[in-house]
């Protein structure tokens, strides 16, 4: 055991502090389970969902191969990698590059007609609970805003999202992320791990965690 250097506070449904956890210890495991970090009545949480970590120097939260992710909030303009997820109020988005499809015949020279394939450079996809996917949105732009009113894509009965929320765009095939100023905020899915700061949150299933370090 070590001295804390950070905790771990849950934001509660109604925006006041709940429960803290000291991270005391090299390693906080977090999840459904038996975990120092345990959330036993979230569905959405994996039995051993993540793990807090410090190495470095540094507060690392590492995704342990969980079904639904680790999600950071972001403080400014954040580059994604293609198939990146994006959660967006109760919208979890992934993005990529609009692609082509082969147009070419079957083995015996016919050709798959369907409705037609419009020029597109970002393709952004809705996935719904369950695994399903909603709608697919492909724009020809570079850009591409995020609301619940009043932008390239809309969401009017999400209470959790602003106005104008958050901004996709594609530039020299790089994909970036911003948050509008919203008042939830914008949060990306993380890839293996990062690296945390203080006044970070963290969101796991339905847990929303705001990382405070010494």
């Amino acid at each position: 055991m070590q001295s804390a250097r950070a905790k771990l506070t849950l934001i509660r449904g109604d925006g006041d502090d709940g429960v803290s956890f000291t991270l005391a210890g090299q390693e906080h495991l977090a999840g459904r389970g038996d975990c120092a970090i345990s959330f036993p009545e979230d569905p959405f949480l994996s039995p051993i969902h993540a793990n807090f970590i410090y190495a470095n120097n540094q507060l690392i939260v590492r995704d342990e191969n969980s079904l639904n992710g680790v999600y950071v909030r972001i403080s400014s303009t954040t580059e994604l990698v293609h198939g990146s997820m994006v959660l967006v109020g109760e919208q979890v988005l992934s993005v990529d590059p609009a692609g082509q499809p082969d147009d070419v015949a079957d083995r015996e020279g016919t050709y798959y007609s369907a409705s037609m394939v419009r020029p597109a450079t970002l393709e952004i996809r809705q996935n719904l609970r369950g695994g399903l996917i909603g709608w697919v949105h492909r724009v020809e732009g570079d850009v591409v805003t995020i609301g619940r009113e009043n932008n390239d894509i809309n969401f009017p009965d999400d209470p959790f999202i602003s106005g104008r929320h958050a901004e996709l765009r594609i530039a020299g095939g790089m994909l970036s992320v911003t948050d509008l100023g919203s008042r939830n905020g914008t949060f990306v899915r993380v890839h293996d791990e990062r690296v945390l700061k203080h006044g970070d949150y963290v969101f796991l299933g339905q847990q929303l965690l705001r990382v405070e370090i010494v």
